[in-house]
Order: C-alpha cells, then structure tokens, then sequence
C-alpha cells in the first residue's frame, strides 16, 4: 500500500529544509501544516524558548516539540511513533544523488536520511491510513527538536500529555527490520582548574600549573573503553594564555556512556576525585561540572511494546530481523525514562553524521511499511 514515489518526494522535500540543530523552525512549521491535513489535533510546546535559556541560541530559529493526536475509529490500546526534526551538521544545502537502488549525499554535507527517512516513513503511513480510510486505534505522533545534541528537546517534554503505553522511534541506522531494546545512559562533563600565574622565565617555581595539573588528572584517570559496558572519553582540552606565563586556568570537557547508570555515576566520580586528590597536593582549586543527558534503558522481550513488533513482522513475513543492543542514545531514552516502554526502529540510514551518509530505497520502503502496520494492526 506504500506510494513509493510519494515517499521518496516527501525525503527529498524533507532534506531540502536547512534543519540543524537548533534551526528547526521550517521544517516544524511545514510538518504542523501537514498533520493538520491529515486530520490530527497538533501542538507545539516551547522546549526550545527552554533551551535558549541553558544553550545560548535565538529561540526565533528553532521549534518546540511537535505533539500530534488522532482519535482511533476502533478500540484499542493507543499507539506513540516518533522521529526527530533536526540533521547534524554539515547539514545545509543537502543535495541526494539517486542511483537505482542507491540514494547517497553528493558529497557535500550529511545527506539527512537521520532523520528525514524516519520523519517520511511515519508521514506515509498516515497518509495511506487516510486516503485508504484505514481502521486504526488512537495515534500520537511527536516530532522531537534537538535531539542530536544529547536529545535537548525530549528532555524538556511533558509526557504527561502522553496516552500511549508503547512507543516505536525511528531513528536507528543499519538494517531495517532491527529494532534497539536498550540504550546506555550519556553524561558530559567538565573539569576546571584554577593555578597560579607567573613568569615562566623570571619565577616559575612561584606558579601553579593548571596544565600540569589537567595533564595528570588525564594520565591518572583510565579512558577508553573503561569496561565491555562503559566509555570515558576527554573530548577537549584547552588553557594557558603565553607562552612565557605559567598557566593559571584549565579545562576538559568530556563524556562518558555505560549501559548502567550506576556505573556512569561511579566513573563521574572516578575524575572528581582525582580532580581533588590533585589540586589539594598542589594547593589550587577546581570546579566540577557534568550533565546526564539521558539514562540507560533496556525493554525486556516480553514487554508488550516488543511482542506488538514481533506480531508486526510477522505479518509481514519479515523473519531476518534482531533486536540488538545500541551505545547511542535517541529520544526512546527520555520516553523509557518516563514510562512510555519504547524502542528505536532502523529507518533506512547508514553511516550517520558523515558526509557519507546514504541508504538503499527497498530498505526505506520498508521502513515505510514497518511504521504502517505498527498503527494498523
């Protein structure tokens, strides 16, 4: 039942909207009028006048979380789908070059299959519901702004506005059919010190390095890959202001991933300690700082949300499929978080984030078909 044609336009209608982070506001207005015509009661929230205030942007540019509600026309437990408005970056002027099968980015920028594929796939499947007048139960639909910085606009929803017990997000690469039942918790953060300045020729030994300092703070403290289940990362590093002064100031900013989130936690602690431990011995100061941008989750396989999935595929008589485990996070953390059991479905998108990006076209038209029968049967 998939219009192929209409949904490879709507992608390439999609990308053509310059949607990075934070810059959403075109495509959320083009994608309020489009659920208003397919019959949805539609509401726009104000996470991103939220994020302005914490992130430092013209809230004028970018757009809220975009809700959608449409009353089912059978009885039944609700469904959730969802996607996200914003590309990374490079992300404007994105052009696709379409060989056969083949749709990859020309090069020049991400070619926005994450998320355009999965924001497509979900817009074709209402609009087969309506235009075939399909029976379904009720349908939410929320389009999530910023999520590809640590899923800012998720993070600021109210889920109480949700009905829908189960939720499928489309925002996996890799191959379509495979569904992500668990995703680690992410937090960043940021270490400071604070030395002492003096001359570097004249008086050094009247100085307290703050470079020093972070640059033991580094070697003492494992990065890596930490544990088969946890990550640390020291992202970037900066200080100093001459060459011939003794540097007073320093940072690090980094992150750290684990698929439980007591183990982040214990790994934040790792660094703060070692952060006192050092400026304590060398007399200086430091200020910590971190964020947990989401929180581990993992769906068990009889959770109502996966059996629902499997039931799906059957019917599709789709049998290569797995449900796997992810190291990155989506919008399905902040949704499991606050009790809409989910998973992250594979859209159509490969090698995400890079100016290689692309995907085949039968795999999008299942990704189409998969986000249909989700609401329908």
């Amino acid at each position: 039942m998939i219009n192929k044609e209409r949904l490879l336009n709507e992608f390439l209608n999609l990308i053509s909207f310059d949607a990075e982070s934070y810059h959403e506001r075109e495509i959320a207005d083009y994608l309020k009028n489009e659920l208003n015509n397919l019959g949805f009661s539609v509401d726009e929230d104000d996470a991103n006048v939220k994020n302005a205030i914490y992130h430092n942007f013209d809230p004028k540019l970018s757009s809220g979380n975009i809700y959608a509600f449409k009353k089912g026309n059978v009885k039944g437990e609700p469904i959730l789908l969802s996607a996200h408005l914003d590309t990374v970056s490079p992300g404007k002027n994105k052009k696709a070059i379409i060989e056969n099968n083949l749709v990859k980015s020309d090069g020049s920028s991400v070619l926005g299959s994450d998320d355009a594929t999965g924001i497509a796939s979900i817009l074709e499947a209402l609009r087969v519901i309506k235009e075939k007048n399909l029976k379904h139960h009720d349908i939410e639909i929320i389009f999530f702004t910023s999520e590809e910085p640590y899923c800012k606009g998720s993070k600021v929803f109210d889920y109480k506005k949700i009905k829908s017990k189960v939720g499928y997000v489309f925002d996996l690469s890799g191959k379509v059919g495979n569904i992500a039942i668990s995703a680690p918790s992410i937090i960043s953060f940021k270490a400071e010190i604070f030395g002492k300045a003096s001359h570097a020729g004249f008086n050094p030994e009247d100085g307290i390095s703050a470079i020093l300092l972070l640059s033991k703070l580094i070697n003492n403290v494992k990065s890596g890959r930490v544990a088969n289940d946890t990550t640390l990362n020291f992202g970037v590093i900066s200080g100093g202001s001459l060459n011939n002064i003794v540097p007073d100031y320093s940072y690090v900013t980094g992150e750290i991933r684990s698929s439980i989130h007591n183990k982040a936690i214990h790994e934040l602690k790792i660094i703060e300690n070692e952060l006192m431990r050092l400026t304590k011995e060398y007399n200086a100061l430091y200020d910590f700082k971190y964020d947990i941008e989401i929180e581990a989750y993992r769906v068990d396989i009889d959770e109502l949300v996966i059996k629902r999935y499997k039931k799906v595929m059957d019917n599709l008589n789709i049998k290569d499929y797995e449900l796997i485990n992810t190291f990155g996070g989506s919008d399905g953390n902040n949704l499991n978080k606050y009790g809409i059991k989910s998973v992250v479905v594979a859209n159509a998108m490969n090698n995400c984030h890079s100016k290689d990006e692309y995907f085949y076209l039968d795999d999008f038209y299942k990704s189409a078909l998969i986000a249909l029968h989700l609401i329908i049967d």
